[in-house]
């Protein structure tokens, strides 16, 4: 079933590192619009519901509650809460037993927390591939998609603890970002799709957060241009990845691949995503270089071998992952217990055997390269038990 709301959702979408997180958090400042920290509920959850078994016996709905609840990255979003009765509380209050249910239940307690706001909003980067999903839950959602270009995303993405660690693979993850929307940008309507550009949201930010307000049928409100003094946008801009939430708006990180790309780097994001670039109104200043088929699969392994054997250095995300790691084991434990079987598996449901499968649902290393490197797990929270 679908949830309609009055005040219609707000989706946040677009590639890692291209400036979602700044919308979040300027939209979170409105007076009428909560914003939660970054969820990943579509990419963890909802392509996995059928292992929960039939969510209409309590047991089953339960379950799902329970590890949405206390999967989140940041403990409860940072509400007040009491971790022994906000399962019931947020089962009590959902609108239909379902995955949809929970998610606005979860949103509507944030908005409520966050002094009764009357309307939600929610940023994960990877709901861009879930597009269809978010509007078979909520068919009024409107749907803001942040384009930066490529290869300063793609030259932050390298710099950051969380991302890929080589340019091919840095480039192959935003193009295929940039070609999920493009059937959405054409489908959706003018009152339903706002595409918002990195780079003239940082140069002019009143002007842009004006029209994404009249977008949203909201006021403007200035409060949004003061994003960097909530307590969200302070605790991120005090780490390596988030530091331009410290502060201000800047466009001082425009065309940082210029200086943190190598020439053969730029070239090798041409040869991958150049006609993806062109595509998003951004100007190809290189000759692409050619890649050969061994020469991408030695990227990609490289690339997941790096990303396994760093997840617990200095800033890595070892404790996010191993959630996502511990949610991958439940679901084979309750297939264990019979609540599933491979034929209850959906025919083509999307990433489900996708060659990217594990990076679209949050993966930061993959499986294989973790095994093969003993990497320990690390648990915090109600996956300790």
């Amino acid at each position: 079933m679908a949830i309609v709301l009055k005040e219609k959702p707000i989706i946040m979408i677009g590639a890692e590192r291209s400036g979602t997180t700044l919308v979040m958090a300027m939209l979170g400042c409105h007076p009428r619009i909560a914003v939660p920290e970054v969820v990943w509920y579509y990419s963890r959850f909802r392509p996995y519901l059928y292992t929960y078994g039939d969510l209409s016996k309590d047991e089953n709905f339960r379950t799902l509650a329970e590890e949405m609840v206390f999967g989140l990255k940041t403990p409860f979003w940072g509400m007040k809460v009491n971790p022994r009765t906000i399962v019931d509380e947020i089962i009590s209050d959902v609108k239909e037993k379902s995955f949809a249910g929970i998610y606005c239940a979860m949103h509507e307690r944030f908005a409520r927390e966050a002094g009764g706001k009357p309307r939600w909003g929610e940023k994960t980067p990877y709901n861009l591939f879930f597009v269809k999903e978010i509007l078979e839950d909520f068919p009024n959602a409107q749907l803001i998609f942040i384009t930066r270009d490529g290869r300063d995303a793609s030259a932050d993405y390298l710099e950051s603890a969380f991302g890929p660690t080589n340019i091919f693979c840095a480039t192959e993850v935003w193009k295929m970002c940039q070609n999920a929307v493009k059937p959405w940008r054409e489908k959706l309507g003018s009152s339903q799709w706002m595409d918002v550009k990195y780079e003239t949201l940082v140069k002019e930010p009143e002007k842009i957060l004006k029209q994404v307000c009249d977008f949203l049928g909201e006021k403007y409100d200035p409060a949004m241009l003061e994003f960097y003094k909530t307590d969200l946008a302070k605790a991120r801009g005090a780490t390596k990845d988030h530091k331009p939430l410290g502060h201000a708006t800047s466009d001082k990180y425009i065309g940082i691949y210029k200086e943190l790309l190598s020439l053969k780097e730029q070239r090798i994001f041409a040869a991958v995503a150049g006609k993806e670039l062109a595509e998003a109104g951004y100007e190809l200043d290189v000759q692409p270089i050619e890649i050969g088929k061994e020469e991408e699969e030695l990227f990609r392994e490289l690339d997941g071998r790096i990303r396994a054997a760093t997840m617990d250095a200095p800033e890595g995300h070892i404790v996010y992952e191993s959630y996502n790691d511990w949610l991958v084991d439940q679901r084979e434990e309750r297939k264990r217990k019979g609540i599933w079987k491979d034929s209850d598996v959906p025919k083509n449901q999307f990433p489900i055997g996708h060659q990217h499968e594990e990076l679209i649902m949050g993966q930061r290393a993959w499986r294989r390269w973790k095994e093969y490197l003993c990497v320990k797990r690390r648990y915090v929270g109600k996956a300790a038990l």
